[in-house]
């Protein structure tokens, strides 16, 4: 045995690390034939099989953990023997020390061998986490570190789903701030939504659209292994928060189009668990979900949980009006989760401003709004003539669809009559008009360059 552990010794100073020393003779600690499983956060995070054979831990590190289902293949790299007294080993190594980082046991149990070669090992596992049997073989390309960890037996959870790879976003609607009991309320931040996918400690986010975003958020990989080993996705929305503390949404596009150059950097805040421990959580109420991720304390460098708020619609409202927020959705505790569809259960009720514009051209609407107007292309009269300050394509009723198409073609040009560019995906199919059509516009603020934000029909003024 002595022999089998000269490299675990040769790798450690027992005066510098709390590892077990190679002659403890207290053993594992389990009756029997043991094996351990130890998350292992050391230079990349991964999960440590050993598996007790002949007085010593034969070793295994399994970068993405030990497979939840029957034929599901994961690297296993052999590594040096360990005592047996490792068994029981949850702690620190010291940075410099080999396999410097903190470790901590997720299962330990009786172990049945059935069959133990040079190359191949069947095992079973009587752990409280991990049962059944599985396999280890040596891979004949990898050389003698590289060993392929299988699992032969079903999930000894007959209901364990596997974490989905993607799953479109539920959306809220804009509407009245509710009445009654069973609401709480979530800042709306002004930001991009994602999803984060966490299996084996790693973590890829996604966006609405089903785009890897990961890399736009340097450090995120630390809520995978925050995580604890725990299977997940996650909803949330990436923000980036200016001076003052509140959410840019410019800056945001700035730094996602430049995740690695200086500047604020990106934070992801988490608002729902979607999946969780092999269970979906899609068709539990929002009030257990939102306890659920309450309990995971997911805090740290780029990644936080902001708290749900309690009360009132009109003082919730008030309070984030106050901080110079955009406003807040509203969620009612006993819904589901909708995955891709806008639901009367989220309410986005946002501290709208007002703004005087004028109506400078509009472009034809498809689908329902076939042959009537899709949307108008607004403007502010400034010195130097009409500024574009965007669209607005909702508030209307069917009523004033049609007024406003009669009147918008009494007013028909040839040129556009905005001082400056309109973006060329508007100017392609706009319909110019002369700009005499003044109105009003409900709004969340503006943009840094100058457009409106969320714009929403309110109606004709001063006569139109």
């Amino acid at each position: 045995m002595q022999e089998r552990l000269s490299d675990y010794r040769a790798r450690r100073d027992p005066a510098l690390t709390p590892e077990p020393a190679s002659d403890d003779p207290r053993g594992t600690g389990v009756d029997g034939r043991a094996f351990v499983v130890q998350e292992h956060h050391a230079s990349s995070l991964h999960w440590d099989l050993r598996l007790e054979h002949e007085g010593v831990l034969v070793s295994w590190a399994v970068p993405k953990g030990l497979p939840a289902a029957p034929g599901v293949e994961r690297l296993a790299v052999h590594t040096e023997d360990h005592p047996l007294a490792y068994a029981r080993f949850a702690g620190t190594i010291p940075e410099d020390e080999h396999g410097g980082g903190w470790m901590r046991i997720t299962d330990v149990g009786p172990l049945e061998v059935a069959r133990w070669t040079a190359d191949e090992v069947e095992l079973t596992l009587h752990g409280a986490v991990l049962q059944g049997r599985h396999r280890l073989r040596r891979r004949p390309d990898g050389g003698h570190d590289h060993w392929t960890l299988t699992r032969l037996d079903p999930p000894t959870d007959p209901d364990h789903e596997a974490v989905p790879d993607a799953v479109a976003p539920m959306l809220a609607e804009h509407g009245d701030p509710p009445t009654g009991d069973g609401w709480t309320y979530e800042v709306k931040w002004d930001g991009h939504r994602a999803l984060a996918r966490v299996v084996g400690g790693r973590l890829a986010l996604s966006s609405r659209g089903g785009h890897d975003v990961t890399a736009s958020v340097p450090g995120i990989a630390g809520l995978g292994e925050a995580l604890a080993g725990r299977d997940a996705l996650l909803d949330g929305e990436l923000v980036v928060l200016g001076p003052d503390g509140r959410p840019d949404f410019g800056l945001l596009q700035q730094r996602m189009g430049a995740p690695r150059a200086r500047g604020p950097r990106v934070t992801y805040l988490v608002f729902d668990v979607l999946h969780l421990d092999g269970r979906s959580w899609l068709h539990r109420p929002h009030a257990e979900r939102r306890g659920q991720l309450d309990s995971l304390a997911l805090a740290g460098p780029v990644w936080a949980t902001p708290p749900a708020l309690p009360g009132r619609a009109e003082d919730v409202l008030a309070a984030v009006r106050a901080q110079g927020l955009e406003g807040v959705v509203a969620k009612l505790g006993s819904s589901a989760y909708t995955p891709g569809r806008r639901s009367d259960a989220w309410r986005k009720l946002v501290n709208l401003h007002k703004a005087d514009v004028v109506v400078g051209g509009w472009q034809p609407g498809a689908g329902r709004r076939a042959g009537m107007v899709g949307s108008l292309l607004l403007g502010v009269l400034e010195q130097g003539g009409l500024r574009y300050v965007g669209h607005v394509g909702t508030g209307f009723t069917d009523r004033e669809l049609v007024r406003l198409g009669t009147q918008l073609k009494t007013l028909s040009r040839t040129s556009s009559p905005f001082s400056g560019a309109v973006p060329a995906a508007r100017a392609r199919t706009a319909r110019w008009v002369e700009p005499e059509l003044a109105a009003e516009v409900a709004m969340a603020g503006w943009t840094g360059d100058g457009l409106l934000r969320q714009a929403r029909w309110r109606g004709l003024v001063d006569g139109g």
